[in-house]
């Protein structure tokens, strides 16, 4: 496992973690406000995840695509990025 899948898979691990606590928080009665800023760091934690994997496809697969030479490839990774954006919206 290489050092930048080793990073994305401790920052999962990590958020997996912070789901059991705050499942724990909601269990034992926590005020609201607590669980939703709780929830909340999970949800930068995730995206912070996401832009690492995103990071990463576009230096690689992304980067490979579109300096190959197969044009209908590079439309794909294309359309496949823009996806992920559109999705977002």
């Amino acid at each position: 496992m290489d050092e930048e899948t080793k990073k994305i898979v401790n920052r999962l691990k990590s958020v997996e973690g912070h789901v059991r606590g705050v499942t724990k928080m909601v269990e034992d009665g926590a005020y609201c406000i607590d669980i939703v800023n709780q929830i909340s760091a999970i949800q930068a934690a995730l995206q912070k995840a996401s832009a690492m994997v995103l990071d990463r496809h576009l230096h690689t697969c992304v980067t490979t695509a579109i300096r190959g030479d197969d044009p209908s490839e590079r439309e794909r990774v294309i359309d496949e990025i823009m996806g992920v954006f559109n999705a977002k919206k």
